[in-house]
């Protein structure tokens, strides 16, 4: 008994130290999985420190769709923002353009504020964030849809897909970004790079006056390396309202905090834009006629040819293709000629 009695006992010790242990380390393991708390590596530490910034610092991500790429920006020691990597998108899914209905297979498009509730650390898709949609722009339209990720797994459903291995740096620098005491980052999505030749090579899109609104949020960042405040109004992006506080998203716009620099590139560029989808215009047109005077030629030259096989004895009103009918009837034998005597 007293031998059961030690035996219980070195038991009941080993589960209680078993316990104690997992609880310490309860804060930083969720089923035995740490992929969450990866740390980053001393390249991306050192390649962050090189450039003036640090991984507690702001970030900014920004992603082109018809480049199939991501980009994450940190901030720097001036104040400022720089490129600091660019990481390959697996796959998004649907077309060019912004995620109207819940079910369309579209990845959303537009300006994003990713808080740390939008983080997940258990995603089955490897780790993930939400973008956020649909934003304040979004409702105001009357656009619906739930659960529109940038994660891992190379495979999308409306989402935004990256390699695990790339998810999860973007992940932990989005991690350590929280850490060092930033509410949010800003998540800007755009259909492509925002100059004027991709502009007019979409003239003819129906989302292009959504395009050119966002088209200014992008420019800003472009010019200053500042990422925009971003609200609505008159359902509309407005950028750096010269007016605080929230918006009514259908209400009338305040007044925005002109930047002369970024006024002169919008102007520059809606002229600049305007000749090239002229340009692009003329030049389908010209492409679209040639194309049809040669099929006119073609069927001119098929004419011909068939009109030419009729004077050979073929018949006007039979296509030179189909053959003769044969009767099956044996052919009558000829008269024999009578012989001279």
């Amino acid at each position: 008994m007293t031998a059961n009695f030690f035996h219980r006992l070195g038991a009941i010790i080993i589960l209680c130290w078993l316990a104690v242990g997992l609880a310490a380390c309860s804060n930083f393991v969720k089923g035995g999985d740490n992929r969450h708390n990866q740390p980053l590596s001393g390249g991306v530490v050192q390649g962050l420190r090189s450039m003036g910034s640090s991984p507690s610092e702001g970030m900014v991500i920004r992603i082109f769709k018809e480049e199939s790429v991501l980009e994450v920006w940190k901030k720097t020691a001036t104040g400022t923002y720089k490129h600091f990597k660019s990481y390959e998108i697996c796959a998004y899914s649907g077309d060019l353009g912004p995620k109207f209905k819940e079910g369309d297979r579209q990845s959303p498009e537009g300006f994003y504020t990713i808080t740390p509730g939008l983080m997940n650390p258990r995603s089955s898709y490897y780790l993930s964030f939400n973008t956020g949609f649909p934003n304040k722009f979004d409702r105001v339209h009357g656009r619906t849809g739930s659960d529109l990720m940038v994660h891992g797994d190379c495979s999308s459903r409306g989402c935004y897909a990256m390699t695990d291995e790339g998810i999860a740096e973007i992940y932990a620098l989005a991690r350590e970004t929280f850490k060092g005491g930033n509410t949010s980052f800003q998540l800007q999505i755009f259909p492509f790079r925002m100059n004027t030749a991709n502009m007019a090579r979409h003239a003819t899109s129906p989302h292009m006056d959504f395009w050119k609104d966002i088209k200014e949020g992008h420019d800003y960042f472009e010019l200053t390396k500042t990422p925009p405040v971003w609200d609505v109004c008159e359902k509309q992006y407005i950028f750096n309202p010269a007016s605080s506080g929230a918006l009514d998203a259908a209400g009338p716009c305040p007044p925005s905090v002109q930047n002369p620099a970024l006024s002169a590139k919008l102007q520059a560029d809606e002229a600049d834009f305007a000749n090239k989808a002229a340009a692009a215009q003329t030049a389908a047109e010209r492409k679209a006629a040639e194309e049809l005077a040669i099929k006119e030629r073609g069927a001119a030259v098929s004419g011909f040819f068939s009109g030419f096989g009729t004077m050979f004895g073929g018949n006007p009103g039979q296509s030179p293709n189909v053959a003769p009918v044969i009767s099956g009837k044996p052919a009558t034998l000829p008269t024999p000629v009578a012989q001279r005597p």
